[in-house]
């Protein structure tokens, strides 16, 4: 037996050498491939393995949903209420102040205010200039205010407005012209109340008159010259105050 392998072995070791020569002229020999190796190839090297399945436990392949949303957009909804505002930011900085505008013009007298709380009117208004009977009554303006509390009384047209109902004293002095009647009426509203009556002398006089008189709200008080059926005026040098016409509240009205 152990000849037989002795003559055997030389054999064997020349073997792979005669597999492996190329036969003279021909193609080379293709090296020999399995059956499979093509899909080896296709798949890529195999992934690595997790411990599951190194240990040769089955899992179930994982399942993932797709959810169109276009088709389940719904309509649009209501507005939602307003939110509560914010806490106010930091006061900023003071700036600088501006230029002085220009000085505006003079506004009118307001109202009076509430009567309840304004239980007081007092005036005393003169006039520097002369004045003389035409042919209508005139009213007997004023230049000069001493005293106009509340401007109750009106410099544009010499009259007194009531504001506080109540009862009031009147008094009124004139200079007469000499030579000339002097003839003028203290007026509530339309109706004469009093007289101030001096006749013609060569020498001119002060002339006074005076009296209370219950007024109403909106009452008026004003003096009137007569007009020219008598030659009447009064006198004033434009220098001192001859004509001067006062008036107070003494009584309030109680309601």
């Amino acid at each position: 037996m152990f000849d037989h392998l002795l003559l055997l072995s030389p054999i064997l070791l020349f073997l792979p050498l005669v597999i492996t020569v190329p036969s003279p002229g021909g193609a080379p020999p293709t090296p020999c491939r399995r059956c499979c190796d093509d899909l080896e190839l296709q798949k890529g090297p195999p992934a690595p393995q997790t411990g599951d399945q190194k240990s040769g436990l089955n899992q179930m392949p994982e399942v993932r949903t797709y959810i169109n949303m276009t088709i389940l957009k719904g309509d649009k909804g209501n507005r939602g209420d307003r939110g509560t505002p914010g806490k106010s930011g930091e006061e900023g900085a003071t700036g600088s102040r501006g230029p002085m505008g220009p000085k505006g013009t003079k506004g009118q007298v307001g109202p009076p205010g509430d009567t309840c709380k304004t239980q007081e009117a007092a005036f005393s208004v003169g006039r520097r200039k002369s004045l003389h009977s035409v042919d209508y009554y005139q009213a007997l303006v004023f230049d000069t205010e001493f005293v106009n509390l509340h401007g109750h009384f009106d410099m544009f047209k010499g009259k007194f407005n009531c504001y506080v109902p109540g009862i009031y004293f009147f008094n009124v002095n004139i200079h007469t012209w000499n030579f000339k009647e002097t003839y003028l009426h203290i007026m509530r509203n339309d109706k004469e109340q009093a007289i101030v009556y001096a006749q013609p002398s060569e020498r001119s006089i002060m002339q006074s008159q005076s009296l209370m008189l219950p007024l109403e709200l909106n009452d008026e008080v004003w003096v009137r010259l007569y007009k020219r059926e008598r030659e009447n005026a009064v006198y004033s040098d434009d220098v001192d105050v001859y004509i001067t016409f006062n008036g107070y509240l003494i009584k309030p009205t109680l309601e």
